[in-house]
């Protein structure tokens, strides 16, 4: 019997086209509610997931004969891995497809911050020339801090040294950089002391919560800028919206929110020096080639072993 898989998420279509020619059943059937996909789950050997699915114990309840999930992303946010593995299901992602599109996410928004490109925009197409009001910054010669130094924070780092940026890093995981010629290993204290640009690379843990919440941000540099291209949540918005408005922290850029889409009345909306994205990180044509074609290789060598 031919092994299925469900693409219930986008997928670019040279990933679709990869599995059918290894002999797979793929069907894409995107924007299922999560009724309609514990109704269609049952008869899948394995699903393909970006973030819009959500692959929660219901579901993998009615996966009768699921062995395998893919997220096609870097993070697990959305499968219940755990559970998955209780169920005897396999569980894969695509760690590194997608982490330079982020890096270069993360590095745009510090030059937004810098240069108050979002506000600028905003304020001619109101038909206003604030020529005056919008001096910024140059990042030359600025030292940016990374939270999270794996794929994505080296990729970054490595992007803001060639620009002239000193660099320093902290991670959780870690006691020695592993870039040590581009990023100097710190302590979290030192890192929010020192540091003109702070950039977060890490995944959110419930048991953690806000990495940087109020307390964190009193130990940082007055005139900070602080960009979030991680996980919603890893940064306490609230506390956020607070020294912005105090001056504390000069600028502020997200691409990732603790609820998404957020509230129209999200605190962060109505102030100026913030730069906003729709949690785009890997959201390019390459990252999402790389994505879909890692995906596909990882079902079609998955199946060949069944």
């Amino acid at each position: 019997m031919a092994f299925r898989v469900l693409a219930s998420d986008p997928l670019d279509a040279s990933a679709v086209a990869a599995m059918r020619a290894a002999g797979l059943v793929v069907d894409e059937k995107t924007d299922l509610t999560p009724e309609q996909l514990q109704a269609e789950i049952a008869s899948y050997d394995a699903i393909v997931v970006r973030s819009a699915t959500k692959v929660r114990a219901p579901v993998i309840d009615a996966a009768k004969n699921l062995k395998l999930i893919v997220r096609a992303g870097v993070g697990l946010d959305n499968v219940d891995a755990e559970y998955a593995a209780k169920k005897g299901i396999a569980v894969r992602n695509t760690p590194a497809a997608s982490s330079n599109s982020v890096a270069e996410l993360a590095l745009g928004h510090m030059l937004s911050l810098a240069r108050s490109i979002g506000r600028a925009t905003a304020s001619m197409k109101a038909g206003k020339w604030e020529k005056k009001q919008l001096s910024g910054i140059e990042i030359e010669g600025k030292t940016l801090g990374i939270i999270g130094i794996g794929r994505i924070g080296q990729l970054l780092a490595a992007k803001a040294h060639a620009l002239g940026m000193s660099v320093v890093c902290y991670d959780a995981y870690l006691k020695t950089s592993p870039i040590p010629s581009v990023a100097r290993m710190v302590s979290l204290d030192e890192l929010l002391a020192v540091s003109d640009f702070i950039s977060l690379h890490i995944p959110f843990d419930p048991s953690v919560g806000a990495v940087l919440g109020a307390k964190e941000i009193r130990k940082m540099k007055s005139g900070v800028r602080i960009v979030n291209c991680a996980r919603g949540g890893v940064v306490d918005e609230a506390a956020l919206a607070e020294g912005l408005r105090t001056g504390k922290v000069a600028g502020a850029a997200l691409d990732v929110f603790a609820a998404e889409p957020p509230a129209p009345d999200h605190p962060l909306f109505a102030l100026d020096p913030v730069s906003l994205t729709p949690h785009i990180g890997a959201a390019t044509d390459e990252a999402q080639a790389r994505v879909g074609d890692e995906a596909a290789r990882i079902v079609i060598e998955f199946a060949r072993t069944r």
